[in-house]
């Protein structure tokens, strides 16, 4: 019985840690050193967990001497519990990392807040002036943290300086993103982009006309270009160099995540009944722009994607609660997960050992890979 119950288990019983929260997991972050992870509850709780397992999958792997079949064996004991911390009671605290081991998120009365790792509320950075705060995101490279209230950008510096930027009431600034090198930040407003180049304590404005209100900002590694979902359906691709935006209108479903690939050279997306995918590398035409075919087509709406930091790999979550793992270009998959809550956030660890994971029945999760399974 106990041989046939082993057989059974999934990628997801062997190497996950996982944890029942009271609300649908909305969003998922890594801690800036990778020792944590922060979930954000739709209940306005942040429930963070680090990502040391105290049985990693190395120490429960075994080599049969006879056949050199490689096995791991489940775990001895649940996973310690996860601490969380009540933020906000009008819907879930945006969130994003913050300096090397915390976290920085918002609460409903205006105040941009530190936390600890261990979920601790350390500081209350500044305060936004016209309500609760919508979104947030903090740059390590420059130290430099962002908030919005919907009205106005709210920018505070390692120094101490605050900086208030934006259009004024009616802006309806839904997302925010600092980039990669903290020189840009991206806001979303009714029908387009704004992008501030930050230049000492002087801030140029440009702003980008979409087709129509931009969600979900993702900047590529070298700043040079934004992904954003559309609220009218897609996703555009701004290229700031060339001063154009290209448009991908064709999905099925809601485009909510989006994810570059450096190591493929790509950006993945959700939306569509399998993984999305295209070359980063695009002619004078878009319509030439060459797609990936990624894993396999399914009658299953992929709604959560992210792209492995370190190999051309991409994970993805499925409205039925599958998750796989599969190379960005190539239609092999490696089921992790086979059912479950609808899969609402993944993230990888900065060395690519972790993949986090939030769904709407309220599962917040870690798996750890062994170094070996993606050589």
């Amino acid at each position: 019985m106990n041989q046939q119950t082993i057989r059974n288990l999934t990628l997801f019983d062997l190497l996950a840690r996982s944890w029942k929260r009271p609300s649908p997991i909305a969003d998922v972050r890594f801690s800036a050193d990778g020792t944590a992870v922060a979930f954000s509850g739709t209940d306005g709780s942040i429930a963070i967990a680090p990502t040391t397992d105290a049985e990693p999958p190395e120490q429960r792997i075994r080599v049969s001497v006879d056949l050199g079949q490689t096995t791991i064996r489940p775990r001895k004991n649940p996973p310690a519990p996860i601490t969380a911390a009540a933020i906000r009671n009008d819907g879930d605290a945006p969130l994003a990392a913050f300096r090397k081991t915390g976290f920085v998120c918002g609460d409903a009365t205006g105040a941009v807040l530190g936390l600890t790792c261990t979920g601790e509320v350390e500081e209350t950075l500044f305060r936004t002036e016209a309500g609760p705060v919508i979104a947030v995101d903090h740059s390590g490279q420059t130290g430099i943290t962002i908030a919005t209230d919907g009205d106005h950008l709210y920018l505070s510096r390692a120094s101490g300086d605050k900086t208030r930027y934006g259009r004024g009431p009616g802006s309806h600034i839904e997302a925010l993103a600092i980039s990669p090198d903290g020189s840009q930040v991206a806001a979303s407003f009714a029908d387009g982009l704004s992008i501030w180049n930050l230049d000492g304590a002087t801030a140029a404005l440009h702003e980008i006309a979409l087709p129509s209100r931009p969600h979900c900002l993702q900047w590529k590694a070298d700043g040079k270009a934004l992904a954003c979902s559309l609220e009218g359906g897609g996703f555009g691709l701004v290229d700031l160099q060339r001063g154009c935006v290209e448009r991908f209108p064709d999905f099925p479903a809601s485009v909510r995540s989006l994810s570059w690939s450096n190591p493929a050279d790509a950006f993945v997306a959700s939306g569509a009944f399998r993984i999305a995918a295209w070359s980063s590398h695009a002619s004078q035409k878009s319509e030439d722009r060459a797609a990936l075919v990624t894993g396999r087509a399914g009658l299953v709406l992929v709604d959560a994607v992210a792209a492995h930091p370190r190999k051309a790999l991409v994970a993805a979550g499925y409205a039925n609660g599958q998750i796989v793992v599969a190379e960005i270009g190539a239609r092999d998959e490696m089921l992790v997960r086979s059912a479950g809550g609808v899969v609402t956030a993944l993230a990888w660890s900065a060395d690519g050992a972790h993949l986090a994971l939030g769904d709407a029945s309220g599962t917040a999760a870690i798996i750890t890979f062994p170094h070996q399974m993606f050589k």
